[in-house]
């Protein structure tokens, strides 16, 4: 029987020993950044990572999309792609392989202006990419392209079958393979594990959803068991009148920013943190800082005890000193003399890692992992993949508690999505 640890040597032989393009997928939890990032750390290739977003490509310790490919805003089409830096031509021009996380986000147009700038840097331009393996990680259930106003909408329905990035032209030209991973390590329950797949696909039946709003209407023992909210206007009013009602003076961090970090919605933690003891909090970076194991994870929640130059943190009955930590933007470039790819530090971000977490949006525990949560859809869900992804950040059925209850229309799926797999599934999963 074919392991999960066995399935995860085979793709990473195949990145390493091929250049065929790759597709990895999968639900949530089944250890998708974990393999990109033994990817980077144990390739022999010169590889070069991004993301579609500044808070997607910090998590992955790259560049955005824009940035390492000098693209221009907004719909790119057949219009020039701009001038691009010879020395970030020289750069491109090494690179082995592009690896790019929550390619979910990509949009057609954009595939289509990587594999272009790809093909000038490299000066192959009839081959996609320009002959760089592209390697994408993504679940295309939960992020999807951000495409806003009538013009872009007509612009899609007029060039693509879709905005996805599956639609992109060069999709066909490039032989992409898909792989799917299936093994979920955040959920042992199959029970759950089924639930969530039906949430997944839409093939959610009245009895599980009857049975979810059952145990999903028993109030949580814990009155300070996390909301996971559809807006952020809902988590605000929730957070905020949370820490009002705890006594004390409400004492402000204020991040250090060096160098030119993007806007504030690219920060990874408020610029500006409000705290008082008694304050719940979510931890925003796994620990590095103890020789005997991480004390928090990504994700862990915990209770302010103390705030001074440091936060002083109870977490399930131990108390952890908490520093400021610096989040790094960099930058790739080329050294013409080690004829290597380097990445430079160009800005700072440096806060504690720490979010008011009595509440937080749905988008913004994506990759989270919770005991146990309120999920609260307001009057409706309205974006594909936002009840699957609230869903799927629990680690069981106990653990689910719903502000209301569950009704079909809070299930959405992308119908592309659905045709993407309907065709794809017998190649993705004939490789194994």
């Amino acid at each position: 029987m074919t392991t999960a640890s066995d399935q995860n040597e085979d793709i990473l032989a195949l990145l390493e020993s091929s250049f065929d393009h790759v597709f990895i997928t999968g639900p949530a939890g089944t250890g998708k950044t974990t393999l990109l990032h033994a990817f980077v750390e144990q390739t022999n290739k010169q590889v070069v990572v991004a993301a579609p977003t500044g808070v997607a490509a910090l998590a992955v310790g790259g560049q955005t999309l824009h940035s390492l490919l000098r693209l221009p805003l907004g719909i790119i089409g057949d219009r020039d792609l701009g001038f691009c830096p010879k020395e970030v031509l020289q750069m491109l021009r090494a690179a082995d392989a592009l690896v790019i996380d929550e390619v979910s986000m990509v949009s057609a147009d954009m595939l289509d202006a990587i594999d272009r700038r790809l093909r000038q840097a490299k000066g192959r331009k009839t081959v996609p990419f320009g002959g760089v393996q592209l390697i994408m990680f993504g679940d295309l259930y939960q992020l999807a392209p951000v495409v806003s106003g009538d013009t872009e909408k007509q612009y899609y329905r007029d060039r693509y079958a879709s905005a996805w990035f599956f639609d992109a032209k060069v999709w066909q030209q490039a032989g992409l393979r898909t792989v799917v991973l299936e093994t979920v390590f955040r959920q042992s329950d199959p029970v759950f594990q089924a639930v969530l797949n039906s949430l997944r696909d839409g093939s959610i039946d009245p009895d599980t959803g009857r049975m979810l709003n059952e145990r999903g209407s028993i109030p949580p023992d814990d009155p300070d068991t996390i909301t996971l909210a559809t807006t952020n206007e809902t988590v605000r009013r929730i957070n905020h009148a949370r820490l009002d009602a705890l006594s004390g003076q409400t004492q402000i961090a204020v991040a250090d920013i060096e160098g030119d970090f993007g806007k504030s919605r690219q920060f990874p933690a408020d610029e500006e943190l409000a705290l008082k003891p008694g304050a719940q909090v979510m931890f925003l970076r796994n620990d590095t800082g103890n020789d005997h194991g991480p004390r928090w994870v990504n994700g862990s929640l915990g209770v302010v005890e103390d705030i001074a130059d440091t936060v002083v943190v109870n977490i399930d009955g131990e108390s952890v000193e908490v520093e400021p930590v610096t989040w790094e933007k960099i930058r790739y470039e080329y050294n013409p003399g080690t004829k290597e790819i380097t990445s430079d530090v160009v800005a700072e971000f440096t806060q504690f890692p720490l979010r008011l977490a009595w509440a937080v949006t749905i988008h913004k525990a994506q990759g989270k992992t919770l005991d146990r949560a309120i999920i609260d859809l307001g009057p409706r869900a309205f974006a594909a993949g936002q009840t699957y992804v609230a869903f799927s950040r629990l680690t069981s059925l106990d653990g689910l508690h719903l502000a209301r209850p569950l009704k079909p229309s809070d299930i959405i799926v992308d119908g592309d999505v659905k045709r993407f797999f309907a065709t794809a599934s017998d190649e993705a999963h004939a490789l194994w």
